[in-house]
């Protein structure tokens, strides 16, 4: 290591010999953890020295130069502590030799002297580079455990992350539903308030109309009664000159008819509010959506994206995802939330032209890191060929007459099978057979673009 400066050894980030080298792809070397933290406060795998892009997550470790560190440290530790040695307070010797026997290092006259007789003895420096080898040894499996944790922690730090975006996110969703739905109902509120008034406007107006002629009717009739009363006030012959036309106008006014009730005057209140909140929700029908099988974003493949109300699905960038256990890495797919241990059902799923796909179910025993052999029964599509497989067996591939737009997936648990419709055709296109023990789940994956979906179900409301 003579010819080795501490310069040679230093890592570019922390500007110390390096801890547990790892190289990147543009060859340039830093201490695991120094890339780590450069990676996660810069967000971008890039070399911090020439900022190239690094193609892979894990670097691999620099063998030859943790090895040479190493050395260089321990070079460094006994030129340090030859200089600082300490002299055998008997002798003023410096110490040379470590005694076995009485475990404590001796000097050269110690050694002879009777106190050390028979006793064996090594060489301090050879002593202490066997024991530091050993201790070496001792704290790999220490330091493999607390690489272990890093990384455990360093996706519990994601994690965290992780779960205020969505948590975020899921607001901003839930508050957009709401501002849909109270935007239904004020307009709603509106309109069942406006017809009221209309009613209210219209009612009044005949109401008002019938008192007005009611009014003229009683002023006539008021007059009437007002001059007969007049006439039979005067004399005599007034009397009788004027009495037979005074006869004429009461007998014309006993010849009106009675104002009579008119039925349907009054606000139709049982209109307005009879089943009131009913005739809202069936309406509300229109603009609510239903659908049999939800996605859930924990169990997507970070290359997914899913739609918003998490019906759909499509393939697009890998995204920077919590590496949790529900997560489907190498087998691209993303489940249901909700899984089944017993009945009966079913779901479309609207494929259209999508290029590769796959739909079925999946177990939730199965092993979700790694290649799956067993657990899964499916249908796919890819370089133009429909074919179905299940339990690691060889895919058998399918013959179909037209191409598939829709795949109905019919679960009977209890019954064993696993059946694939085509509903636009109405034609059966593949059944399994299976025991099942284990809560099956609904799964989709793709390597397309073109969204895959889950088909929206009708709603209807009923009144027994």
């Amino acid at each position: 290591m003579s010819f080795r400066t501490e310069e040679d050894l230093t890592c570019p980030v922390c500007q110390g010999v390096f801890r547990d080298p790892v190289v990147v792809s543009c060859s340039h070397s830093f201490c695991k953890g120094c890339l780590q933290n450069w990676w996660r406060e810069k967000l971008t795998q890039e070399c911090p020295v020439c900022k190239r892009r690094s193609s892979r997550t894990e670097p691999p470790c620099n063998l030859a130069l943790k090895n040479l560190c190493e050395c260089f440290l321990l070079e460094r530790e006994q030129r340090a502590s030859e200089g600082s040695e300490a002299l055998c307070s008997l002798h003023s010797e410096k110490f040379k030799l470590f005694c076995l026997d009485h475990q404590q290092p001796v000097c050269l006259i110690c050694r002879d002297s009777k106190t050390h007789t028979d006793h064996r003895f090594r060489p301090i420096h050879e002593l202490a580079l066997d024991h530091k080898k050993e201790m070496q040894k001792s704290l790999k499996p220490l330091q493999d455990e607390l690489k272990i944790f890093e990384k455990a922690k360093g996706n519990c730090d994601q994690t965290a992350d992780h779960i205020k975006v969505q948590a975020r996110n899921t607001e901003r969703r839930i508050k957009e539903k709401f501002k849909k739905l109270h935007k239904f109902l004020q307009e709603e509120e509106e309109v069942r308030i406006s017809a009221l008034r209309e009613e209210e406007e219209q009612k009044s107006q005949r109401t008002k109309e019938k008192i007005e002629a009611l009014n003229r009717e009683i002023a006539a009739l008021s007059d009437t009664i007002r001059a007969t009363e007049d006439e039979l006030r005067a004399d005599d012959i007034s009397f009788l000159k004027n009495y037979k036309a005074a006869v004429n106008r009461v007998q014309q006014r006993t010849l009106l008819e009675h104002p009579q009730q008119v039925s349907g005057a009054l606000i139709d209140e049982a209109k307005h509010l009879g089943n009131l909140s009913f005739n809202i929700w069936n309406k509300m029908k229109e603009m609510v959506s239903y659908s049999s099988v939800i996605l859930d974003p924990n169990t997507a493949n970070p290359e997914f994206i899913l739609s918003e109300d998490l019906t759909s699905v499509s393939h697009g960038e890998r995204q920077k995802l919590p590496d949790n256990p529900e997560r489907n890495d190498y087998h691209r797919s993303v489940w249901g939330s909700e899984g089944f241990t017993s009945g009966t059902h079913s779901w479309d799923f609207e494929v259209g032209d999508s290029a590769a796909w796959f739909v079925g179910l999946a177990a939730e025993s199965i092993q979700t890191k790694g290649r799956l052999k067993s657990g899964f029964w499916q249908i796919e599509f890819f370089g133009g060929k429909y074919s179905v497989r299940s339990l690691g067996a060889l895919t058998t591939v399918l013959r179909v007459k037209k191409k598939l737009q829709k795949i109905r997936v019919h679960l009977d648990w209890n019954r064993g099978k696993v059946i694939f419709f085509d509903p636009d055709a109405n034609t059966l296109i593949h059944t399994f057979t299976q025991t099942f023990t284990d809560r099956l789940f609904p799964c989709i994956g793709t390597l397309d673009e073109l969204p895959l979906k889950i088909s929206q179900r009708r709603i209807s409301i009923t009144a027994e």
